[in-house]
């Protein structure tokens, strides 16, 4: 019954889709194979296709956490093989993390970024799913759906990223593809209470994936399915997917560099406020005054790693509000942008430098998703303070403390993150037992590596 409505669906979208599809000229300058042209790519034989065009991949990945990873997988391609051809198409946001790779010439971002007031969060957010819906989502999926629909009669094979979304419509464009599943995981509901609705939903499946996603995981069509834990792995293996585990591209392209001596003598948090707007605003002024009402008797550093520049006037007007002074330095090192002080406490502000600063915290305070997990899986605890945006709420944080082992505890004010955040600075004992703990959970790194190798393989044997 489920095969047969997905199959219709799949009828519905390809029979549409020729209708929307833009000229000749489109067709030349934004959705060709590099190095062919338009008029052969028409003329390509169902015989000579897949040797023609069988090192072509389009990455599909939709959000900030999915296009990191594909981000990683894209490089370990490039540098086992640069013939293979490869296209990102970031179904949320702007895809700022391939930048540097389009930059350098060999990756083609394909698509219009469209702004989401969810943040692409709308599955967990009725107001979120409104908000979008008025942005142009639907426009925005049917956009994004003509170009993935036109690279699989190109014959790209496509690599999905992400969760549902991608994973149909890697499906329905009739090419072959791959999978990689990052956001769900089996520990989510295996370990905890268990008394949610949800959880017992998860245990009568035995995974936390739905039945209509791994049945397009069974597809024919889906040469590989790579998920993020072998607990979730062996989960989907009972209902008949071939799924690996080959390790967490998380936990990929972060420094090893240690802390520089000047900030030893400092207590050091990392502190995350996310990256959607204007929620990581809000997330920054809570997380800010909560650490002000930290009692410990050393002064301490807080590194503020933001993911845009567009984002630092409004945190340094946030930090002007609450007392704190900007500290001049002729010229600041080790990526800091800006310094600011307020009693015993020393604020380090820095655009895209968590993959530089995230090893030298001691506790993280943290309302952020990939980020807070990349820095468990470091084996840094962290303590969140959710609110009540489309991203970062009470829910989202309590699947993320099962999914990291308890590593990240949540506090309900003020006053109860400090007293965490106190506890965690004053126990070296108890910080590395469940640095540990969320360590495990997460993984080591290579994972982007193995992935790579393994869609490689793939490609060498035609299959």
């Amino acid at each position: 019954m489920l095969g047969r409505v997905l199959r219709k669906i799949k009828r519905k979208l390809i029979k549409a889709a020729p209708r929307f599809e833009l000229g000749i000229k489109d067709l030349q300058s934004s959705a060709l194979p590099l190095g062919h042209a338009a008029e052969n790519e028409i003329f390509i034989s169902n015989s000579n296709r897949i040797s023609q065009t069988e090192q072509n991949l389009l990455f599909l990945c939709n959000g900030h956490g999915e296009d990191t990873i594909a981000c990683r997988v894209i490089e370990a391609l490039h540098e086992m093989n640069p013939d293979i051809s490869q296209e990102v198409l970031p179904m949320v946001g702007d895809g700022k993390a391939f930048s540097t790779l389009v930059k350098n010439g060999w990756l083609a971002k394909i698509g219009t970024s469209i702004f989401l007031p969810s943040g692409g969060f709308s599955n967990q957010s009725f107001s979120g799913l409104v908000l979008d819906l008025k942005a142009g989502l639907l426009g925005s999926l049917w956009s994004q759906w003509t170009l993935i629909h036109r690279a699989a009669k190109e014959g790209r094979i496509i690599v999905a990223v992400g969760d549902l979304l991608p994973l149909l419509f890697a499906w329905a464009s009739g090419a072959n593809y791959f999978f990689i599943g990052t956001p769900k995981s089996d520990y989510t509901w295996a370990s905890g209470p268990r008394s949610a609705l949800s959880d017992f939903y998860h245990r009568l499946k035995g995974t936390e994936w739905d039945p209509w996603e791994y049945w397009l995981m069974r597809s024919s069509r889906c040469r590989m399915v790579a998920v993020r834990d072998k607990i979730t792995a062996r989960g989907l293996r009972n209902h008949g997917v071939n799924a690996l585990s080959p390790g967490n591209p998380m936990m990929d392209g972060i420094s090893k560099r240690e802390c520089p001596n000047d900030f030893k003598r400092y207590r050091r948090l990392i502190l995350l406020c996310g990256s959607r707007f204007p929620e990581a605003y809000q997330n920054f002024k809570k997380l800010l005054i909560a650490i002000q009402f930290i009692q410990i008797t050393s002064s301490i550093a807080v590194f503020v790693p933001l993911s845009s520049s567009v984002m630092r006037k409004k945190i340094e007007l946030i930090l002007m509000d609450l007392g704190f002074k900007s500290t001049y330095h002729s010229a600041f090192e080790n990526g800091i942008s800006g310094m600011w002080k307020k009693n015993a406490l020393l604020i380090l502000i820095g655009v895209n430098q968590f993959s530089c600063w995230a090893k030298w915290g001691e506790v993280g305070v943290a309302n952020a998703g990939t980020a807070t997990e990349q820095l468990v899986g470091l084996g840094i605890p962290c303590v969140s303070f959710p609110g009540k945006g489309h991203q970062f709420n009470f829910n989202f944080a309590k699947r993320q403390s099962r999914l990291l082992g308890g590593s990240v505890a949540i506090a309900r004010g003020y006053e109860t993150l400090a007293k965490q955040v106190g506890f965690l600075l004053n126990s070296d004992l108890d910080r590395e037992i469940i640095g540990l703990r969320g360590a495990k959970r997460m993984g080591p790194e290579g994972g982007s590596r193995s992935i790579a190798l393994s869609i490689s393989s793939h490609l060498s044997q035609g299959t």
